[in-house]
């Protein structure tokens, strides 16, 4: 059957929480709450990082927020093992992982190799396997397109899935785990790496107009849901790449991040880092959650 392409619906969103008044400035006084990185952990609270102050948050279902750690650090990206550790993609440090009970933070990757670092690591993604896949982004981009994604296996390798991407971001793979989608913000585009393939090719998934892509997620149906900051906007492609359905934020243009939570899983949670809010719209197909659902 011929795919019939229509425009896609408009969404609008509303404001779930924003960051409360006592914690929108650093200890040194400058401004806090560029959210990044929201997951949910098992008990329903939402988790964001502050790449601005080195915070990580946690945000109860009933709106309470507080700071499980602050430390030394850029955090960017976070996403759950299904262990209850938090996985912290941190621009300075490296790979981090975090222990939300007792607000431990510690770094278990500072490079690919002995002696070297990462350019800034920026996002992260579980396997149902438990290989975790994350973006070695730093300050690549058209000029120089050697951003690097990895996968540290579930038995502690280190593989280079991408080693040629200009500025590589948020990432998510397939229903099937055949392909990796992979938002390369600096060619404003999502690219998709397909992991069957031993050659790991890499084909263009959908360009994008202005500023590129930044957070990403899959839903039931294997749609593609895109944060696009600069625009304002979340989109969610078909698995053919058929705009469906454009989420328009109500507060600011920085639309960074997404994560899928509610009580049915159809709710998608929005990071809106310039006004350090976040954002909600109920959309008809749940999320897709990590290690196979």
């Amino acid at each position: 059957m011929v795919p019939v392409w229509r425009a896609p619906k408009v969404h609008e969103t509303t404001v779930f929480s924003a960051i409360p008044a006592d914690l929108a400035r650093r200890k040194d006084g400058g401004r806090a709450g560029f959210l990044e990185g929201p997951s949910f952990d098992q008990e329903g609270n939402l988790f964001c990082v502050d790449v601005q102050a080195g915070r990580i948050y946690r945000i109860s279902p009933d709106k309470k927020w507080d700071v499980v750690v602050e430390y030394d650090g850029i955090p960017n990206g976070l996403k759950f093992h299904k262990d209850g550790r938090a996985f912290i993609a941190d621009r300075k440090n490296g790979l981090m992982v975090l222990y939300p009970a007792t607000g431990t933070i510690v770094t278990v990757l500072s490079g690919p190799r002995a002696g070297e670092r990462f350019k800034g690591l920026n996002d992260l993604h579980f396997a149902s396997n438990g290989d975790l896949y994350f973006t070695d982004q730093g300050r690549t981009g058209l000029q120089d397109p050697s951003g690097h994604v990895y996968r540290l296996t579930a038995a502690g390798g280190l593989d280079t899935i991408v080693s040629n991407a200009p500025s590589p971001n948020g990432l998510v793979l397939s229903k099937r785990e055949n392909a990796l989608y992979l938002a390369v913000t600096r060619a404003n585009a999502i690219w998709r790496v397909d992991l069957d393939d031993p050659a790991l090719r890499v084909g263009l998934f959908v360009q994008l107009p202005c500023a590129g892509p930044d957070g990403v997620a899959l839903d039931e149906a294997g749609n593609v849901v895109v944060a696009h900051p600069t625009l304002g906007a979340v989109w969610v492609f078909s698995r053919v790449g058929q705009p469906l359905h454009y989420i328009k934020s109500c507060a600011g243009d920085m639309t960074t991040n997404i994560a899928y939570g509610g009580d049915d899983g159809r709710t998608l949670f929005i990071t809106e880092s310039r006004s350090g809010s976040v954002l909600t719209v109920t959309l008809p197909t749940p999320g897709w959650g990590m290690f196979g659902g």
